[in-house]
C-alpha cells in the first residue's frame, strides 16, 4: 500500500505540471516559447522584459497557478521518494539517490515559493536542487533501484541522469545546440519528470498485474481447502 502511494503520487504530481503548464502558458498574450523562454518565466509575477541570460519580454498572468503547481510537484515528488521504499535496494547508494531526488523535490517547492523575477538568489538555488542535485541522484538511482526493476530500466536511468546533468552544464556555458536556452533547461529539468512520471506508472501497471495473477491462485487454494 505504501508503495502505491508512491507511486500516485509522482504521477498525479507530474500530471498537474504539465496540466497547468499548458494553462498558463496559454494565457500570454505574447506567444509563450519552449525554446526562447524559461520554464520560470511562468511563475513571473511581474510583466518586465528580462536581458539575462537571453532577451526576453516575460508577463504570465496566470503565474500564481505556475506557482502552486511547482510546490505541488515537489510535495508529490518527495512524497513518492519516502513512500516507494520497495523500489529501492538496501544500502548506502539507495539512501543518497532518495535524498538526492528528495532535495529536487524541494527545488520545486522553493522555485515555486520563490518567483525568479522576486527572490532571485532562492529561486537559483531551488534550479540548482533540481538540474544539479536532482539529476545526480538520477544517476546514482540506476545503481540503486530494486533487483527485480529490469537491467535497461537501471542503465536508462542512469543515462537520463547523466544526459540532464550534461545539458545543465551545456545550459550554464550558453550553449544550447539549436535547441534554445528553454529547450535546453527542460532537457536538463524534466529528465527527472519523464523518469518519476514512468516509474510511477510502471509500479501502478507491475503491481495492479500481480494482484491480477495472485487472485486465481489465492481462488484455488481455497477451494482445495475446503
Amino acid at each position: 500500500m505504501k508503495a502505491r502511494i508512491g507511486y500516485v503520487a509522482w504521477v498525479a504530481g507530474v500530471a498537474q505540471f504539465f496540466v497547468a503548464h499548458g494553462i498558463v502558458e496559454s494565457a500570454w498574450s505574447r506567444p509563450y516559447s519552449w525554446a526562447r523562454n524559461n520554464i520560470s518565466d511562468l511563475g513571473n509575477a511581474h510583466c518586465a522584459m528580462q536581458s539575462e541570460p537571453e532577451p526576453r519580454y516575460i508577463c504570465s498572468p496566470e503565474h500564481g497557478l505556475m506557482n502552486a503547481s511547482f510546490v505541488a510537484l515537489g510535495t508529490l515528488l518527495v512524497v513518492g521518494v519516502v513512500f516507494a521504499g520497495a523500489l529501492w535496494r538496501r544500502g548506502a547508494t539507495a539512501i543518497v539517490a532518495r535524498c538526492l531526488l528528495a532535495c529536487a523535490g524541494v527545488g520545486f517547492v522553493l522555485a515555486g515559493l520563490a518567483p525568479a523575477d522576486v527572490h532571485e538568489n532562492q529561486h537559483v538555488l531551488g534550479a540548482l536542487l533540481i538540474m544539479a542535485v536532482g539529476n545526480i541522484g538520477l544517476v546514482l538511482a540506476g545503481v540503486g533501484l530494486a533487483d527485480d526493476v529490469p537491467g535497461p530500466l537501471r542503465w536508462a536511468t542512469s543515462l537520463l541522469g547523466a544526459m540532464a546533468l550534461t545539458s545543465f552544464g551545456l545550459l550554464l556555458s550558453h550553449r544550447y545546440l539549436g535547441l534554445g536556452m528553454g529547450g535546453m533547461e527542460r532537457v536538463a529539468a524534466f529528465a527527472l519528470l519523464v523518469w518519476t512520471l514512468s516509474i510511477g506508472v510502471r509500479g501502478l501497471f507491475h503491481r495492479a498485474t500481480r494482484m491480477q495473477d495472485a487472485s486465481p491462485r489465492r481462488h484455488a487454494a481455497q477451494a482445495t481447502r475446503s
